[in-house]
């Protein structure tokens, strides 16, 4: 494994997510960009679900194509435009991160670039 968690007590009342994280030396690095639940072709599903699945699945798509995956994932920045939304996102982003617990913040502003995105997620990767 690339890295080590610190536990200072404060995650567990929040999210599935670690305190802190320590990498070990020589690690590989895969950053993302801020990444919508946009589709290929640039169109957007409605609803916080369906663009919440896109972009993990374009993060995972990512993670896989630099030969990681998402026990790789060392810190998620997440951006929403609802905190009615909250809930939903933190319900699917478990289902699809599974055990892994990655360093994690969110935080809800009042539009992205284009404003029918509801949801960016960026992640730092580091593997061997």
């Amino acid at each position: 494994m690339a890295h080590t968690t610190v536990d200072v007590g404060i995650s567990r009342h929040i999210f599935k997510y670690s305190d802190a994280l320590i990498i070990e030396p020589n690690q590989r690095w895969l950053i993302t960009s801020g990444t919508p639940g946009m589709d290929k072709n640039g169109n957007l599903p409605e609803g916080i679900e369906a663009q919440t699945r896109l972009a993990w699945g374009s993060i995972l798509e990512a993670l896989e194509k630099a030969g990681m995956g998402p026990q790789n994932i060392v810190k998620v920045v997440s951006t929403l435009i609802n905190k009615e939304d909250i809930q939903t996102y933190g319900r699917v982003r478990a289902e699809i991160l599974g055990d892994v617990r990655p360093t994690f913040m969110l935080s809800v502003v009042n539009q992205m670039v284009k404003p029918e995105i509801l949801v960016e997620v960026e992640v730092f990767a580091a593997g061997t």
